[in-house]
């Protein structure tokens, strides 16, 4: 067996420059995708709200209703990971990539297009919601995909290094949409932005898509993946959701756990904080997006030293610090913001930031290791994606209910703290999977079939 994963030694310069246009490729999908996401959470506080919603005499309300079609594609995203986990495993990791990019760029154009609420009525928040569906189911066959085409190119020695720059994607996404965003807000008044402004955030996406799918026709599905396709039809393994829950559920609901208070905190950190400094501090939109500009900026800097971090002290060590700071930022973050400082401000958000990085650079190197690649891209688009579901779809819509209903922001610190207890306790069952080589997991994966033939194994391998 290999002693790279199916991968090639990065110290070769010609197979490194290889590694680093999969690298470049991945990203620019994350990128493209992550930019329409975020795109649309900011919208739904500073735009949709206004226009696509009827009046109340409560601004929260309105909050809550963008927020709740936010979640729509939350929703939708365990189903594109379902689906292009399925015929990702199947077909390959770079076929259903370039899939992606396109789906969530045809629906975020359509949304720049939307009639407002004043002149269809019902109708706006309806195609709003359609298409809100569409761009998760993609971006949730998105993610697997993006990292696994990385971490099953990358030598096993490097792989959390390698495999955390498509995370960086996220927040450089999430900087660019901010900065689109920010720019449009400080250049136009408020009745231009609302009028016509913020579509044209939505209709860039085009240019960033035909960017991004063109970089992803230049790379190729790793190796291993390649031997794994053969085993498959030559030996009749099975793959997808159903097969990963049967032979691997630990490893899906470790996942699943190990996502919870991460995607919980960062869609409070980098949504809702936009909600309560501008309806519970009074601070304007512009500054609210220039802070949350440069600590997107630093966030997505970080990510891979952390990433290679995780290759010398392991996986796990990272993430339970990460977890236990996280259970704090809720008690002293708010209070900061409550200053109105800008600069406090910016503290509260880029430490909110630091912490998400150190749980957030390790996912895809834990998440790849933890599955035989013919199940791979199902196991790890389940167990990232499923968790989006009760965490960061509801996320911005609870803190919002605790606020309204509480006035204050303790509820919402003890919300974080319990989810931090309890991707704790998942982290505590989860296996530190540093150096594993991925044809090892693929070879053990193999006898454990071959075994259950003979009728010598009734374990499963994952449990």
């Amino acid at each position: 067996m290999s002693s790279t994963s199916g991968a090639v030694p990065t110290d070769q310069p010609s197979q490194k420059s290889q590694l680093q246009k999969v690298v470049a490729a991945s990203m620019a999908g994350t990128v493209v995708e992550w930019y329409e996401f975020f795109l649309y959470a900011s919208a739904a506080t500073l735009v949709f709200n206004h226009i696509l919603f009827p009046p109340s005499d409560n601004p929260f309300d309105a909050v809550i209703a963008a927020f709740g079609t936010y979640a729509v594609g939350f929703i939708a995203r365990p189903v594109g990971g379902i689906v292009f986990g399925h015929f990702g495993d199947k077909y390959g990791r770079k076929a259903l990539l370039q899939f992606s990019i396109v789906l969530v760029g045809v629906s975020t154009f359509l949304m720049g297009c939307l009639p407002t609420f004043d002149q269809i009525g019902y109708a706006a928040p309806i195609i709003l919601v359609v298409l809100r569906f569409v761009q998760g189911f993609a971006v949730g066959g998105e993610w697997g995909g993006a990292v696994l085409l990385v971490a099953e190119h990358s030598p096993k020695e490097s792989r959390g290094f390698w495999a955390s720059w498509p995370q960086s994607g996220v927040p450089l996404g999430n900087l660019l949409a901010t900065a689109v965003l920010f720019i449009l807000t400080a250049t136009l008044t408020d009745e231009m932005f609302l009028s016509w402004g913020w579509r044209v955030a939505f209709w860039l996406s085009a240019v960033i898509v035909i960017i991004g799918w063109y970089i992803r026709t230049r790379v190729s599905d790793a190796p291993i993946f390649q031997e794994a396709q053969e085993e498959v039809v030559e030996e009749d393994a099975g793959y997808g959701v159903a097969e990963v829950f049967k032979r691997y559920p630990r490893g899906v609901f470790c996942a699943m756990g190990l996502r919870l208070v991460e995607n919980i905190h960062y869609y409070l950190v980098v949504t809702f904080t936009i909600t309560y400094l501008s309806l519970q501090v009074g601070i304007e939109s512009s500054e609210i997006l220039g802070l949350l500009l440069g600590a997107h900026a630093i966030h997505a800097i970080m990510v891979p030293f952390i990433g290679k971090l995780t290759d010398i002290i392991g996986r796990k060590p990272p993430y339970l610090i990460g977890i236990l700071l996280t259970a704090t930022w809720g008690f002293f973050a708010f209070p900061l913001y409550d200053t109105g400082n800008a600069f406090m401000i910016f503290i509260g958000i880029l430490a909110g930031l630091v912490f998400h990085g150190l749980m957030y650079a390790p996912q895809p190197a834990i998440m790849s290791e933890m599955f035989p690649t013919r199940m791979r891209y199902s196991g790890v688009s389940v167990g990232y994606q499923v968790t989006a579901i009760v965490a960061g779809s509801f996320a911005p819509i609870i803190a919002t209910f605790l606020l309204r209903n509480t006035g204050s922001s303790i509820p919402i610190a003890i919300y974080l703290a319990v989810a931090a207890a309890i991707s704790l306790v998942a982290l505590l069952f989860t296996k530190e999977t540093r150096g594993v080589d991925l044809m090892d997991v693929d070879r053990m994966d193999s006898e454990s079939r071959a075994a259950r033939r003979l009728g010598k194994l009734d374990d499963v391998p994952g449990a």
